[in-house]
């Protein structure tokens, strides 16, 4: 149905110009040390939540219901943390604290206890 026009001759490429200086130049060869870029972004609200803990106390040892309580306060502090109120995270950050070292007392003792009785 359709015939090439050129039959028995080699097809006729034009070189582009960005082509022709590839062939000529070759791969671009540089001697200079590759250099990498680091950024290292320091926030002021680096302040801890005591997520971790709270989430550990609460389920292993909620003695008193302090480890869900120290956790609602940490969710509390993490969100205030989010919003940009960092007085308030600080706050709602000491109360978790407080409440997951009470908690983790309250449940040493009681372990020492039964290890008594």
């Amino acid at each position: 149905l359709f015939t090439p026009t050129n039959i028995g001759h080699p097809p006729n490429y034009e070189m582009l110009k960005e082509e022709q200086e590839v062939a000529v130049l070759g791969v671009p060869h540089n001697h200079a040390p590759l250099m990498s870029t680091m950024i290292y972004i320091h926030s002021k609200n680096s302040m801890p939540d005591h997520v971790v803990w709270s989430l550990f106390n609460t389920y292993f040892m909620n003695s008193c219901c302090l480890g869900f309580i120290a956790l609602v306060y940490s969710v509390k502090s993490r969100d205030r943390k989010m919003v940009g109120d960092l007085t308030r995270a600080q706050a709602y950050t000491s109360t978790a604290k407080c409440l997951n070292i009470w908690d983790l007392t309250v449940h040493i003792i009681m372990t020492i206890l039964l290890i008594i009785i």
